[in-house]
């Protein structure tokens, strides 16, 4: 695999470290078990949320030293920025799309990611805060990704001074907004980056993918029953849900890294075969016995650190690719 112009990046090892085989090993042996258990009741949705917020907490670590975050409440837009230190407002920021199987997590979950995608790539975040379900069904969810972006760009900033990071639903909701882009005849942002992207909702693509290997944290059976309740009394065939990417649209290059041991496998695997088949620029990463969304787990795996590497220095170069493109013009 090449490296980047602008910085010498790690590249993808050829097998995983110790300690992720030790996280994959344990997270089959506790956490699975209890994953497939929880029931998408109110009681069942509480205790989701107050579970993955306490294990973003153990195995991201907690938010930098020196980090500063702004709420963001202005009209239908909720988030907040997060700029690690040294990093301050400019032209360019990176807009960041948290996963949740649209149910469970928060921007307050994924601080810390954001704070360390923000010193990697010197960029202020701004994390939506997107509304979930069940309390809110579809289309909340898309429309406040939609909302936000227009809201940044309302704020000044142009298409290309943007780029677009999300993992797990946050992927299905980015290609979501390029397509609402399009539609819109919006401008596209320089960039978009995904960590374990989800794509087909009903989770089909994760039921054949399971069939060669079990997903160490989650069922594919358990995990549908979350989208589920976004999109319920909904076709699963609605444009929005099911997504087609037509051939010859605008779209800008994209990065997607997944683990080598998980049920989205496939998922990013479909993410980059449509792209490239529309005539788009889509890059794959598989890395080897990594978990879902291993890039916000840097205490446990220490490949998290690396992978996010190289997803700023992706991001760095798109941006620097349209700087140059503004000389030469």
């Amino acid at each position: 695999m090449t490296r980047s112009p602008l910085t010498s990046v790690p590249d993808v090892p050829a097998t995983p470290s110790t300690r992720a085989i030790v996280a994959e090993a344990a997270t089959r042996i506790g956490l699975r078990p209890l994953n497939c258990a929880i029931p998408m009741n109110p009681p069942g949705v509480w205790f989701a949320r107050k579970l993955i917020a306490t294990l973003m907490t153990v195995g991201g670590g907690p938010v930098p030293r020196g980090t500063t975050i702004t709420a963001v409440r202005a009209g239908a837009v909720r988030g907040e920025w997060v700029r690690a230190p040294g990093v301050g407002f400019g032209r360019r920021a990176v807009y960041y799309l948290h996963g949740s199987a649209y149910v469970i997590c928060s921007a307050q979950t994924h601080r810390t990611l954001a704070a360390n995608l923000s010193h990697k790539t010197g960029l202020p975040v701004f994390v939506s805060d997107y509304r979930l379900a069940p309390e809110h069904p579809f289309p909340a969810a898309a429309d406040d990704v939609a909302a936000g972006y227009r809201w940044l760009l309302d704020r000044g900033m142009a298409p290309e001074d943007l780029v677009i990071a999300g993992d797990s639903a946050g992927g299905h909701l980015a290609l979501d907004l390029l397509l609402e882009n399009a539609r819109a005849g919006r401008g596209q942002p320089a960039a978009v980056t995904m960590f374990s992207p989800l794509f087909d909702l009903t989770l089909g693509l994760a039921a054949e993918q399971q069939r060669r290997r079990s997903d160490p944290l989650i069922s594919a059976q358990a995990a549908s029953r979350m989208p589920k309740t976004y999109t319920r009394h909904v076709p699963d065939d609605t444009p929005r849900l099911r997504l087609r990417i037509p051939d010859g649209l605008t779209l800008p290059p994209m990065l997607v890294q997944v683990g080598g041991t998980e049920m989205l496998l496939a998922d990013a695997h479909a993410i980059r075969d449509r792209v490239r088949a529309a005539g788009g620029r889509c890059e794959l990463e598989v890395w080897p016995g990594q978990m879902h969304v291993f890039q916000a787990l840097p205490t446990l795996i220490p490949e998290a650190g690396p992978a996010l590497d190289r997803a700023a220095d992706f991001l760095r170069a798109a941006l620097a690719a349209t700087t140059s493109e503004e000389r030469v013009s």
